[in-house]
C-alpha cells in the first residue's frame, strides 16, 4: 500500500484537528501513514489516498470515523507516571476527614494506568470510606481497554511491591505474562468516552482532577477552553495536576499555582 501523499496527510490531520482539537505535526506522517494502512485494508482500499479523501468527504460511517480517531490518538502512560502529584495526593488524602465522599477525576485516562494508580493510593489511605476515581478519555478503544484493568507485567514497574500484592493478580494461562487489577479496586474506578474539546458528559465534582500530559497536543486557545471546562468539575477547594511540561501561566485562567503543575482556583 502507497503512503500519504502531503495533501491527504494535510485533509486527514485537519479533520482530526476538528473533531479532536489536537494537531499533528509535519513529523508525524509516517506515524499517520502507518495507523491508518490497516484501517483502510479493512475497508477493502488498496490506496491511502483514495481512504483519507473518502474519510474527509463525509462517505465514512460513524464507526468507521471512531476507528480513524483511535488510531490517531496517542495513547503513552504507565503507572504512577510523575510521582510528585501522587505524593501530593496521599498528604491530601491524610488530611481528608475520612467518611466524607472524595472524588477523583482522571481526564485524560488513556488505557487506566493513571485511574488505577491513583485507586490504589486511595484505598491505602482512606480504605473503606466512601471515595470513587472517574476516568475519561476520547479513545473508545483505551476505555474499553482500560474497564478490563489487564495489563502487561511491564507496566509494574513503578508499582510498589505492596501495593503489587495488595491490588493486583498475576496473569495465569491464556493471561501468562500480566496483571489484572483486583476487583475491589476496579469496583471504585469507572471509565467512559469524553472529548475534552466537547461538552462534558454528566460527572460529579471533584477534589482533585489530574489533567496531565494532554494540554501539549492543543493550541492556546483550545488549551483555554478545556481548562475552562475542567475547572467547572472541581470544587471550590479542589486541585488540579497538570502535566510538569504543560505551562498555564500565560493563559490568562483563573487559577493559581500552589507548587510546580499543582492549581487551585484563583
Amino acid at each position: 500500500m502507497n503512503q500519504l501523499s502531503n495533501r491527504a496527510f494535510e485533509s486527514i490531520t485537519r479533520l482530526f484537528h476538528d473533531v479532536s482539537g489536537i494537531k499533528l505535526g509535519d513529523n508525524k506522517q509516517a506515524l499517520v501513514s502507518g495507523r491508518l494502512q490497516r484501517l483502510a485494508q479493512e475497508a477493502g482500499e488498496v490506496d491511502l489516498d483514495r481512504y483519507v479523501h473518502r474519510l474527509v468527504q463525509g462517505q465514512a460511517t460513524p464507526e468507521e470515523l471512531t476507528r480513524v480517531i483511535d488510531k490517531l490518538t496517542t495513547n503513552e502512560t504507565y503507572f504512577f507516571r510523575e510521582p510528585e502529584h501522587f505524593n501530593d495526593l496521599v498528604e491530601r488524602l491524610h488530611a481528608h476527614r475520612k467518611g466524607q465522599d472524595f472524588q477523583v477525576w482522571s481526564a485524560a485516562s488513556s488505557s487506566g494506568e493513571e485511574a488505577y494508580s491513583i485507586a490504589m493510593l486511595m484505598s491505602d489511605v482512606l480504605g473503606d470510606s466512601p471515595w470513587r476515581v472517574t476516568g475519561t478519555d476520547l479513545s473508545t478503544s483505551v476505555v474499553a481497554s482500560a474497564q478490563q484493568g489487564l495489563y502487561p507485567m511491564d507496566r509494574a514497574a513503578m508499582v510498589p511491591p505492596d501495593y503489587l500484592k495488595r491490588f493486583c493478580l498475576k496473569g495465569q494461562g491464556e493471561h501468562e505474562g500480566k496483571l489484572l487489577i483486583a476487583r475491589k479496586l476496579r469496583e471504585r474506578v469507572g471509565f467512559m468516552q469524553a472529548n475534552l474539546m466537547k461538552p462534558l458528559p454528566s460527572l460529579p465534582l471533584f477534589d482533585v482532577i489530574f489533567l496531565r500530559n494532554v494540554l501539549i497536543y492543543f493550541d492556546m486557545e483550545a488549551k483555554c477552553d478545556i481548562v475552562r471546562r475542567v475547572l467547572t468539575q472541581l470544587k471550590p477547594d479542589g486541585v488540579l495536576y497538570t502535566g510538569h511540561a504543560e505551562s498555564l501561566s500565560t493563559l490568562g485562567l483563573p487559577i493559581k499555582v500552589v507548587a510546580t503543575a499543582i492549581h487551585v482556583h484563583a
